[in-house]
């Protein structure tokens, strides 16, 4: 059983959890305003069916996976009937979830996939289900994150299965219903505090967090930040719209109209495969702005930028 498969079966109970949580939330007068609007939750959902509805057209139009080529290369073959391959395997495919997600949000090209997930200004349980679709280029080159599992003996269906398990453990943490967990908990797994950082636009949030089932990679690699202030939802501009089809390619016109205002090969690559917020010419001095890349998009300097950027971060 594959990833799509896993979650396809795990849809009646996202549907379910949704509907609680929005029940609890039209409950709590103090959190009805900023917990989720009717308008934002269709979008949600109507992106995540479209996604699904599509995935049989992407699966076709790029039939070739690198992390099938590479287990079936790799001269390391671990078997499933071990325990410990199923445990040490959950783990390295975390790590590789995790560059994965660092990139989506590093690499424009990438970015213009993931920012369909970001671009909610809310943040709930149907935020999760904020999903793309139909963006081949960006899907393969973040499948490359995981031909190293597959180099080191894992098989191919187990990777895409591990995968699967790790989306289903970030539905629940989209919320703001859970505060913080013991401990222990919060300093080695992802949690709803952790995600909520993920989510944010403000400093000192942005670029945090990638980690999917164990944080300790974001500790690891400098990433991390801890849940502070009050986390400011969506992208650093704002597309200001549910319409689906806007919300999956407003990023990926951006970058087109980018591209093709660029006066050089360097700004054309850089424009790709640069982080979100890269441009062309640098700021004059006197407009320089102190931070990550993806503030400095509102600062108005004479060259076209993108319109977003929003957190770098899914």
């Amino acid at each position: 059983m594959g990833r799509v498969e896993l979650l396809s079966y795990a849809i009646p109970a996202f549907a379910v959890l949704m509907l609680v949580e929005w029940i609890a939330y039209r409950r709590d007068p103090d959190r009805a305003q900023t917990s989720g609007s009717v308008r934002d939750t269709a979008s949600n959902v109507v992106t995540f069916t479209l996604g699904r509805l599509t995935k049989p057209l992407l699966q076709y139009v790029l039939p070739f996976s690198a992390v099938v080529g590479a287990a079936a290369i790799t001269p390391l073959h671990l078997s499933p009937r071990s325990w410990w391959v199923w445990l040490l395997g959950l783990v390295v495919t975390d790590l590789c979830y995790y560059w994965a997600h660092r990139a989506d949000h590093r690499v424009r090209l990438m970015w213009t996939a993931h920012s369909v997930h970001h671009s909610s200004q809310y943040f709930n349980l149907s935020t999760a289900i904020r999903l793309s679709w139909l963006h081949p280029v960006a899907s393969l080159l973040r499948g490359l994150a995981w031909v190293p599992a597959a180099l080191l003996g894992f098989p191919a269906w187990m990777i895409f299965l591990l995968q699967g398990i790790g989306l289903l453990y970030q539905f629940p943490i989209h919320t703001q219903r859970v505060r913080t967990l013991p401990r222990p908990i919060e300093f080695v797994f992802n949690t709803p505090s952790h995600h909520r950082v993920h989510h944010g636009s403000n400093q000192p949030y942005i670029d945090k967090n990638y980690g999917g089932i164990l944080i300790i990679w974001d500790r690891l690699f400098g990433s991390f930040a801890a849940e502070t202030e009050p986390v400011r939802y969506g992208l650093t501009k704002n597309i200001g719209t549910d319409n689906p089809l806007k919300v999956n390619y407003h990023e990926l016109a951006a970058l087109i109209r980018d591209v093709r205002g660029a006066s050089t090969w360097r700004g054309r690559l850089g424009y790709v495969f640069g982080p979100p917020g890269w441009t062309e010419h640098a700021e004059p001095p006197s407009e320089r702005v102190e931070g990550p890349v993806s503030e400095r998009v509102e600062v108005p300097v004479p060259v076209q930028v993108t319109e977003r950027v929003g957190q770098l971060t899914a």
